[in-house]
């Protein structure tokens, strides 16, 4: 938080992030990737920008502003709401290439549903 980027030669394969605040929004600047990450044909240029703001008790609001001349012909932008879900979040890593999760999930859906019939 409040850093500074470390010089263009210092190159991380996830880049490197710097965090502020703005306000009420959290905003990340990430930049040095390396040429090799390739996100969409990106080059070592590539540069992020997140903003994560709060809307509501439930509510994160993404915004993401990509840069990259060398491969995109103009700054491109996406956000996106993060809404509150109940329940347990299960990291998705976990369950990569368990492909059994789906019909453990489905059969444990079809018992508790006929469990709230009894």
């Amino acid at each position: 938080m409040n850093g500074t980027h470390a010089s263009k030669e210092v190159r991380n394969w996830l880049g490197d992030s710097i965090g502020h605040w703005e306000g009420d929004t959290l905003v990340v600047d990430t930049t040095n990737f390396k040429d090799q990450v390739n996100f969409r044909g990106s080059s070592e240029n590539l540069h992020i920008i997140e903003r994560f703001t709060r809307t509501d008790a439930n509510t994160i609001l993404y915004r993401v502003t990509i840069d990259d001349p060398t491969t995109f012909t103009k700054i491109w932008q996406l956000e996106y709401p993060f809404v509150a879900t109940p329940g347990p979040i299960y990291e998705y890593a976990c369950h990569e290439g368990n492909y059994a999760m789906t019909d453990i999930l489905g059969g444990a859906r079809k018992a508790d549903k006929e469990a709230g019939r009894k």
